[in-house]
């Protein structure tokens, strides 16, 4: 399991206690620290300069060196290259790693117009703008990367940063997705901007576009606006794909799954994310076991499914998302199993279907509840659930095996600024639309403590769905930069 919402850099004690109805017990302490995000901050090391150019220079400002290879042949752990405004063509290919604590930081201005582009002599397209495969401690800075098939390649490496980097004109953003000796680890994405090749609404089936593809362990996805691609961001199969973080991104216009935490084995943690104009929610297809968790999501306009939950996935808990989407207000639609599966506290409003809730596949030992759901038209049944329909909420309250304390909510009294179900998902919603809840709204404090998820709630209970009334909304996309990085 995880602990969440801890402090970055701090030390923790953690007590697992572990009780036997049967009898028996056993109680262990744990040391550990939280990691701390990579910042920028001026370097003691070695400064190099470079510019557009095939070779030459001496690496100072007046005189620098003149092509990315010619920089690279220099660095040393805890090289700072600045690279000087201009266009970088071709491939660059990284052989040169840092140290930890002493990464080799290639740096742009903070205006972004050092552009690496993939287009090499004659036109031709290059495959990747950035290959750094194998290598360890190197940082991608304020960097402009576009006209490859791949943007950044990082396969079998560890502790990359990529930050305020700006990505376009690939078909696939950030890739790192060949983890062969399961040692991938360390990686922070955070605070960029891509923008794939793919338009709304969705008119090519699955496309192969991909924001960013990742998978080891220790790895954190945050603070990104990315936009255009099939998929935003996605966890890969690999000897080992654990304890990733995904959290306080933008994510736009993405014609297959917002969000991917597929193949997840453990502790990965899907939250505070805000995703508009998807074709699918976020996928859990599969997890293997878990615990993965998806919290504090914020969905409007889904196609399909608010979550995926498609080949056979187990372990994963759904706590305070909101989802407001046009048909059924939660479907999950196939016919494999769904096992070990918690719902708590979330937020579904749909308009007419068939069924306001639906489930095709087979739920084993799945406990839901405490949910709320809104309609804003008509449905001819409430829940089907293991092939059982239920006519009602009193009904489903009274007779099926979950949503024992579900609520039904008016539509009309949900949220405090307007955000009507959209009237066709094919319609692209550019306005950012505003999902926390009215104070008088019948989701205020309808929902169940959870320890640890919704420690400090405003009310008598926490209120469902991705906000408690009052809370500040959470910062989505790209931070505000720093005074000291704006020179």
């Amino acid at each position: 399991g995880s602990a969440l919402r801890l402090e970055p850099g701090t030390a923790y004690e953690i007590r697992l206690t572990l009780r036997d109805p049967d009898g028996g017990a056993a109680e262990k302490t744990l040391s550990a620290k939280t990691a701390l995000e990579p910042a920028w901050r001026p370097t003691d090391g070695q400064v190099l300069h470079a510019a557009p150019g095939g070779g030459g220079g001496n690496g100072s400002q007046g005189n620098p060196f003149k092509g990315l290879a010619a920089a690279q042949k220099a660095a040393k752990p805890g090289t700072l290259i600045l690279l000087q405004p201009g266009m970088y063509a071709g491939t660059f290919t990284v052989d040169r790693s840092g140290e930890p604590g002493k990464p080799i930081v290639w740096q742009g201005p903070a205006d972004g117009s050092a552009i690496l582009e993939g287009v090499e002599q004659g036109g031709k397209r290059a495959g990747r703008v950035i290959s750094a495969t194998g290598v360890h401690d190197v940082w991608f800075d304020r960097l402009t990367v576009q006209q490859a098939d791949f943007g950044i390649v990082a396969h079998d490496s560890q502790r990359i940063v990529v930050r305020r980097c700006r990505i376009r004109q690939c078909e696939y953003g950030f890739t790192c997705s060949r983890n062969a000796d399961g040692q991938m680890n360390g990686f922070f994405l955070t605070d960029n901007e891509m923008e794939g090749p793919s338009t709304w609404p969705r008119t090519k089936g699955i496309e192969n576009a991909r924001g960013i593809q990742i998978t080891g362990t220790g790895h954190v996805v945050a603070y990104n606006r990315i936009r255009g691609y099939a998929d935003a961001i996605d966890t890969f199969p690999s000897p080992v794909c654990a304890a990733i973080d995904v959290h306080n991104n933008d994510l736009d216009t993405l014609t297959d799954d917002g969000i991917e935490m597929d193949y997840s084995e453990r502790n990965t943690r899907c939250f505070d994310n805000r995703l508009t104009n998807v074709f699918q929610g976020i996928s859990v297809q599969p997890v293997h076991g878990g615990p993965v968790y998806i919290f504090r999501n914020a969905m409007y306009n889904v196609c399909g499914e608010p979550f995926k939950m498609h080949n056979n996935p187990s372990g994963v808990l759904f706590f305070h998302n909101t989802c407001v989407k046009k048909g059924a207000a939660l479907t999950v639609m196939t016919s494999d199993r769904v096992r070990n599966s918690v719902m708590r506290n979330n937020l579904f409003v749909g308009s007419d279907d068939r069924y306001a809730v639906c489930f095709e596949s087979p739920m084993e030992q799945c406990d839901f509840d405490f949910d709320g759901f809104a309609m804003t038209g008509k449905f001819e049944r409430f829940l089907k659930w293991n092939d059982v329909r239920y006519a009602d909420v009193q009904e489903m309250k009274a007779r099926a095996p979950v949503y024992r304390n579900a609520r039904s909510l008016d539509p009309k009294t949900l949220f405090a600024s307007p955000a009507a179900v959209p009237p066709a998902d094919e319609t692209r919603h550019c306005a950012v639309v505003d999902l926390r809840l009215r104070p008088d709204a019948q989701a205020v404090d309808a929902g169940q403590p959870l320890p640890g998820i919704n420690d400090g709630f405003a009310g008598k209970a926490p209120d469902l769905g991705a906000y408690e009334v009052g809370a500040d909304l959470p910062h989505y996309g790209p931070r505000p930069l720093p005074e000291g990085e704006k020179k």
